[in-house]
């Protein structure tokens, strides 16, 4: 062996330190954002800027292959992971408007602009910048969108744009750098765009078809999947490079199409160890990407010091380009408006929610990727430094004058955010009818041991514990009162598997999967403690939406009005306690509901037959079918 050196050694040493240092101002900025009120991203970028003008601080340049092929891949698949493929198809119209259109329509504007300013550029270098500029970034858009609770509808498209247009605008840059020496056609610009498109589709296919051949096959899914997992965003992402296709659009697809197929390819447990692995890996990707791009700050601004162009013209080229980018995506979205947004109609006549289609045009946010491209800019392009700034300062502005305004103006636009009860009364319903198909499927499985009434008990308990969440009591409910008396159970239990972990009488493995069961079973109850919380803090009235193919639900009714309003009568004249209210739509009988000791609501229809019951809880309009047992 080879001893060796001591030089070699020092700078991996170094290197090393570097990479920790920066998991740590990470981990540290990105805690501290909540405690200061600002997005994680723009702190992140703030003080990258700071520091990078710290005297001593290594210079950390960002390769546009580092980011293309070594964070752009985990980062896109972690994001389609978590993106709905049903909502994706349901959007697509919008989603393609924004991903294609948008990014051309961007791209050839921002380089009219540029070339204005810098005559002397020439055009294929405009188209360049222009193409580097166009994306919006696949993190900042849906990080700030999620975290002040935007429509569902507007996530969705803002997510499925972020996923693709990073697609069509390396494809745009590809074709720009391709024309400075001279002689290209527009047949072949139109062909490299068709086989980017379908070769990146095909690419993900393959690695979809071959992923869950291979998983249906692993005899240890969590440890195993859990590997084969980080392989895949590379792998696609090579494989379409590797035939000059989209890498993007290679692990978008093979992504999605996991994530929809997840629940049957994978066991339970790798589907949980899959979730927790990339969502921690997102997390320090996207924050440390951040970070970077402040850090890149001092050297670009160096560089720049060196250019032949005025200063005036300098700024005028970067704020320019800022403003053509924001207004340009303002234009297209509200001129393709009746494409883009699905009409509503309303009193008879057909209205666009403008305040949605206004969200999606303000957030246009950019990225490490336009930062990432605009290095593939070759280095004997005229003013290239000045190119850099340019899209520095389109990182950096808007993601700080974006970013920064966009809570405030979805508060100004009283835009709607998902409702917290209507989602507890959609997992309520959803959880009623799995339970229903179950238990109707184990009444065909032999049971010598009786298990099946114990079974029956607790799918009943989970089902009582989703409908609880959908009222307003603020008194405690049965499971709230499970979850305080399990919490403390579980706590000694813990308290003494610890000491007798400490006597060494019980091997580590044992000890250590006992210790797991509780975390899980705590962690469940935290999880629904939350969503409690939720509830109790959500405003937003819960009316269910449709009434399917129940005739109970759509037949008209007169109005009636509660026997005993905010009573259940027969627990009133029986002495018990009850957890919600239902009342009956043809009696106007008041009842407990199903999670009560006494289930009166239920007991009513029985001996009445009255099918349709009404929640009695303040702010809630959601009606119940008895007969087919839906929501409406």
């Amino acid at each position: 062996m080879r001893a060796s050196s001591p030089i070699g050694h020092d700078v991996r040493v170094h290197a090393a330190l570097v990479l920790v240092c920066l998991a740590a101002a990470v981990l540290v900025f990105t805690a501290s954002a909540e405690r200061v009120r600002m997005p994680a991203p723009l702190l992140l970028i703030a003080v990258g800027i700071a520091a990078s003008y710290i005297p001593g601080m290594p210079q950390l340049q960002l390769g546009h292959d580092v980011v293309l092929f070594g964070l752009l891949p985990p980062l896109l698949y972690a994001a389609a992971l978590q993106t709905s493929l049903v909502d994706f198809n349901a959007n697509r119209r919008s989603i393609l408007l924004l991903s294609i259109g948008l990014v051309v329509f961007s791209t050839v504007g921002v380089a009219w602009v540029v070339h204005e300013i810098l005559p002397g550029l020439p055009w294929p270098a405009s188209l360049a910048i222009g193409a580097v500029v166009a994306p919006p970034d696949a993190v900042a858009a849906t990080a700030v969108a999620r975290r002040i609770g935007l429509p569902r509808r507007v996530v969705t498209i803002l997510e499925g744009e972020s996923l693709l247009n990073d697609a069509t605008a390396l494809v745009a840059l590809r074709t720009a750098i391709a024309a400075f020496g001279g002689g290209v056609q527009l047949w072949r610009v139109g062909g490299d765009f068709f086989w980017a498109a379908v070769g990146g589709v095909l690419a993900g296919l393959v690695v979809f078809v071959f992923v869950a051949k291979v998983r249906r096959h692993l005899t240890d899914p969590p440890v195993l999947d859990t590997a084969l997992s980080l392989v895949i965003p590379f792998a696609a992402y090579m494989l379409a490079e590797s035939v000059h296709a989209s890498g993007v659009l290679g692990v978008v697809v093979a992504g999605l199409l996991l994530g929809h197929e997840a629940p049957i390819l994978q066991t339970a447990q790798s589907r949980i160890a899959e979730r927790t692995n990339w969502r921690t890996i997102a997390f320090l990707l996207e924050n440390a990407v951040f970070l970077l791009i402040g850090l890149q700050a001092q050297w670009i601004v160096h560089d720049v010091r060196r250019s032949d162009l005025g200063t005036g013209r300098i700024i005028t080229v970067c704020g320019a380009t800022l403003v053509a980018v924001i207004v340009l995506r303002v234009v297209w979205v509200f001129a393709a408006r009746a494409l883009l947004v699905r009409p509503v109609r309303r009193g008879g006549r057909v209205q666009a929610p403008v305040r949605s289609t206004f969200l999606i045009s303000w957030a246009g946010m950019r990225g490490v990727v336009t930062l990432a491209a605009a290095f593939v800019i070759p280095i004997e392009t005229p003013h290239r430094e000045v190119l850099l700034l340019v899209a520095f300062t389109v990182v950096v502005g808007t993601l700080f004058l974006q970013g920064l305004s966009l809570p405030w103006i979805a508060r100004v636009l009283r835009v709607p955010s998902p409702s917290a009860r209507k989602d507890a009364l959609a997992r309520a319903n959803l959880l009623h009818q799995a339970s229903a198909a179950g238990l109707e499927a184990i009444d065909e499985c032999d049971d010598p041991h009786g298990v099946r009434e114990v079974i029956r008990d607790r799918i009943e308990r989970r089902s009582f514990a989703a409908w609880e969440q959908v009222g307003s009591s603020e008194a405690e409910t049965p499971s709230e009162a499970y979850a305080r008396i399990r919490h403390v159970m579980i706590d000694a239990e813990r308290a003494r598997v610890l000491q007798a972990r400490s006597s060494g009488d019980y091997p580590h493995e044992v000890v250590q999967e006992v210790l797991g069961m509780l975390d899980v079973e705590e962690s469940m109850l935290e999880h629904t403690r939350e969503q409690r919380e939720q509830m109790r803090t959500a405003l937003a009235e819960v009316a269910a939406e449709g009434h399917g193919d129940c005739e109970h639900l759509r037949q008209p009714r007169p109005e009636v009005e509660p026997r005993t309003p905010g009573e259940c009568e027969d627990c009133m004249r029986e002495g018990s306690t009850w957890v919600h209210l239902r009342m009956c739509l043809d009696c106007g009988h008041v009842g407990c509901c199903d999670s009560s000791p006494r289930r009166h609501a239920t007991h009513h229809f029985e001996q009445s037959r009255h099918p349709v019951m009404r929640s009695a809880e303040p702010g809630e309009s959601w009606r119940w079918c008895f007969v087919d047992e839906v929501t409406g």
